[in-house]
């Protein structure tokens, strides 16, 4: 669920409130923004060896981190754009491009596999670019079956080479072939083998370079079932995880996680998360007998992350379906709402930690664990950090699953519809803050006159709350805070070890949700009793609210249909006080909060766009790197900028337009020791916001 800011439809209302806007904004601007001007001497920049971008995260770990130290706060105001690629997904989808996500963030090939940046289009199809000057040197068409309504998208591409593989100019031999290959995970379910020299698909590689990622017993339907995260390779190991609709049925496809061989294609190991006949004790306890047949899901999308020393891949995992009532599914429903440590050799299950129990309000997992190290007692202690969209963040012993830092069972809500049995408790830790406020009431209401501020004092005032964890009321709209767009989302956090300074984007918006009658209610949970309703159904597989109307979807094979909208004012702005997105730095040592700064401009939210920026903060979608030379990029906001943070202080030094909104994490990389930062501006789809296909590139004018 995802949050729509409202425009006005008529003219003279789009006349009449943008000057209303225009007017209470101006006198707030000129004390409002930053310098993105910074003039400090530049001169002693370093000039950085070559820094590769090899992972979707630069590493396994998640880290999001460069040694790259070319661009630093001195002189990140001589950043200019370098290149412009444009993918051509525009003009080859036309239409259909709005009903699809430029989320990519490429990666950087090592020069004996060509040196490309490797990029992805929502539907999979593979470009390999020169880093230096953006031009294109080969295109890989995947040829997706784009049929379904889930939105196309591929946040990444993958990367292995042969442990015997010869440089390129040496390439000979059968055992040669495609030894450098691009690994990525299709929208339509398969596992595709791409040479990294030629852009043609691994003969060697499962049936002619495809394997496929379902089962005939998974009901698979294009778009119903998908993917979106790279894959993870580690160990000759390729793990792929899935993404699954899980609000609009109670039965869905079971979350999944595929282990297949990196050379050859073949299966390694299949995890299946809900309970089944083979799972744990403790899984069978935690779900009905019939799990596999009223329930489903509890899928991987968001990327993982391995250690690989420890033969480890950490799993985080989503919500059981449908995720808005769980009266068909009683129990914790363990694996769901987790994160899973499995052997990457066995696909053994190591150790679980549940961050939700009995999810009811689609909180997924939604980000790559982040691995490090926490000193503890003068030692070293393997950790694991997982932020979540409940806005908390949990540290875990990453060999063990043991919370490093405690984590309480907290009492919550009991009160529910019939046939309802919520947890009666939900952790909770401690020493790490909280991202957000979640304890809204009215004195909470914002506006930018009396007027409107009334009108969000009497919504929030009419809602239900019993705290986070309040479980959806029949007829009566329940408080969301946050909604299930987080908190965090899949852009996670980024972290520079040295400084122990984790760096993350949080959404801090608020949402509205109900249960109503079924009226097209069937005891049988697979039978499809409608979907969603509502007058525009290009939104139904993100449950996204458009133009301020309430969204409807029935979950069939359940009593109840869920309404739900975001929390706005008649001008179309939240309901409570800014930041509406913000960026946030935590100390991993200590759990203390370094810096805050709101992330994202408001100037093009409203009826009209304002010709001035006002830092309020936007709803945010992508992730951000931070670097040596002590600076956090970021786009995510719903305003076209591109932005550099000073990461020890969170001062905005520099902003630049982008061609559309930047919902993707950006990469970074150094060549004879020029430093470049890319960025796909691809724009927010399900916020009804110009959309883009182009990469762009930004290096320090010479």
């Amino acid at each position: 669920m995802h949050i729509l800011l409202i425009s006005p439809r008529s003219s003279l209302k789009r006349s009449v409130y943008g000057l209303l806007l225009a007017g209470l904004l101006v006198s707030l601007a000129a004390c409002d923004g930053t310098d993105s001007n910074r003039t400090l001497n530049s001169d002693t920049a370093v000039k950085p060896a070559n820094a590769g971008w090899p992972h979707y995260r630069n590493d396994l770990l998640g880290s999001g981190f460069s040694e790259a130290q070319q661009i630093t706060p001195e002189n990140v105001h001589r950043l200019k754009p370098a290149w412009v690629f444009k993918t051509g997904a525009v003009k080859k989808l036309g239409d259909a491009i709005a009903n699809t996500a430029f989320e990519a963030t490429p990666i950087l090939l090592p020069q004996q596999a060509g040196g490309h940046l490797a990029v992805c289009t929502p539907y999979n199809d593979i470009i390999a670019l020169d880093p230096k000057t953006g031009e294109q040197r080969w295109y890989f068409e995947a040829n997706t079956n784009r049929t379904g309504s889930r939105p196309g998208k591929c946040r990444g591409v993958s990367y292995w080479q042969s442990s015997d593989n010869l440089s390129g100019e040496n390439r000979t031999g059968e055992n040669k072939v495609c030894s450098e290959r691009i690994l990525t995970a299709t929208h339509d379910r398969r596992l595709l083998a791409i040479d990294a020299h030629s852009g043609e698909l691994c003969e060697n590689f499962g049936d002619a370079g495809v394997v496929t990622l379902y089962a005939d017993d998974e009901g698979f339907v294009p778009g119903d079932l998908s993917s979106s995260s790279a894959p993870l390779v580690a160990n000759d190991t390729i793990i792929v995880g899935s993404g699954v609709v899980d609000f609009k049925r109670a039965k869905t496809p079971l979350g999944t996680v595929l282990a297949f061989d990196a050379e050859t294609g073949e299966p390694r190991w299949r995890f299946q998360t809900v309970a089944h006949e083979n799972s744990a004790a403790e899984v069978k306890a935690s779900w009905p007998d019939n799990a596999s047949e009223v329930s489903g899901s509890a899928n991987a999308w968001a990327p993982l992350s391995a250690d690989v020393e420890n033969d480890l891949v950490f799993v985080p995992t989503g919500a059981p379906s449908p995720d808005f009532y769980g009266g068909l599914r009683p129990g914790n429903n363990l694996n769901a709402n987790s994160v899973i440590a499995l052997r990457i050799s066995t696909g053994e299950v190591v150790w679980r930690y549940q961050f939700v129990h009995h999810d009811l309000w689609d909180y997924d997992t939604p980000a790559m664990p982040l691995l490090t190290d926490i000193e503890q007692g003068g030692q070293s202690v393997p950790a694991l950090i997982q932020v979540t969209k409940q806005g908390f963040v949990f540290v875990l012993n990453r060999l063990t699953g043991e919370p490093i830092y405690r984590v309480n069972e907290v009492a919550v809500s009991q009160a529910a519809v019939v046939g309802e049995k919520p947890s009666a408790t939900q952790p909770v830790p401690e020493v790490m803050p909280a991202l957000m406020d979640t304890d809204i009431d009215e004195s909470d209401a914002w506006g930018l006159t009396p007027w409107d501020e009334g009108h969000c004092r009497r919504e929030i005032n009419n809602l239900y709350s019993d705290g986070l964890f309040t479980p959806l009321q029949l007829n009566q709209f329940t408080a969301l805070m946050p909604g299930s767009l987080g908190g965090a989302n899949w852009g996670g956090a980024v972290l520079w070890k040295d400084k122990n300074l984790m760096v993350l984007n949080v959404n801090t918006a608020m949402f509205a949700a109900r249960l109503v009658a079924n009226t097209q209610y069937s005891a049988d949970p697979s039978v499809d009793s409608g979907g969603v309703s509502t007058v525009e159904k290009k939104s139904k597989t993100e449950h996204v609210p458009k133009s301020g109307q309430t969204m409807r979807i029935n979950m069939s094979g359940t009593p109840y249909t869920i309404e739900n909208k975001a929390l706005m004012s008649p001008l179309g702005i939240p309901c409570i006080k800014p930041p509406w997105g913000k960026l946030m730095a935590i100390d991993t040592q200590t759990g203390d909060v370094r810096w805050e700064s709101p992330l994202g401009s408001v100037h093009e939210m409203g009826p009209v766009t304002l010709p001035f920026h006002v830092n309020w903060g936007t709803p945010n979608l992508g992730g951000a790197i931070i670097t040596e030379g002590g600076l956090v990029f970021i786009g995510a906001t719903m305003d076209r900028q591109f932005r550099a943070y000073d990461a020890l202080t969170g001062e905005q030094l520099w902003t630049h337009d982008l061609p559309a909104d930047g919902v993707a994490s950006p990469m970074t990389y150094s060549i004879d020791g020029k430093q470049y930062v890319v960025i796909s501006a691809g724009g927010h789809h399900m916020y009804n916001r110009p959309m883009s296909d182009s990469i762009v590139a930004f290096a320090l004018e010479e």
